[in-house]
């Protein structure tokens, strides 16, 4: 049976490893012509400086916006791209983890593929999306590639 994909979500969060996976969720949603929505995942370290007043929303909204207009460069005009941001951390909310706001937006905009960044071979500090990758592998009801 074929796999019928309307909606491809690639969530990123600024670094190389994303711009890798945008590029792949780009081929992906070209191969099966279908959408891609970008979402930008603001990590533990930004969310907490937003909340203490050190920075800025408007700032954080730019810079998202920023690898948001990346992503529509790699499509081209190959692919509708679409663009949301979300905080994958809060000192507010305990259930707030970059892998549940990335299956939360796959739900909200009926995302029937994800391509998520994994986890440095280095064994590094990573991302917060390659520390997420694990979580969304192992939770998502959609198939998953993991770049």
């Amino acid at each position: 049976m074929p796999l019928d994909v309307d909606t491809v979500l690639v969530p990123v969060d600024g670094g190389e490893a994303s711009a890798n996976a945008a590029e792949y969720a780009v081929a992906i949603a070209e191969r099966y012509d279908a959408s891609l929505h970008t979402l930008f995942v603001v990590g533990e370290q930004v969310s907490r400086r937003v909340e203490s007043g050190e920075l800025s929303e408007d700032a954080v909204a730019a810079e998202s916006e920023a690898f948001a207009d990346d992503v529509r460069a790699i499509a081209e005009d190959r692919v509708a791209v679409d663009f949301s941001a979300a905080f994958g951390f809060s000192t507010r909310r305990k259930m707030t983890h970059p892998g549940s706001v990335i299956l939360d937006a796959a739900d909200d905009v009926d995302a029937d593929f994800i391509v998520v960044p994994r986890e440095a071979a280095s064994g590094g500090s990573g991302t917060v999306l390659e520390k997420a990758a694990e979580y969304v592998l192992l939770y998502a009801s959609q198939p998953v590639l993991s770049v």
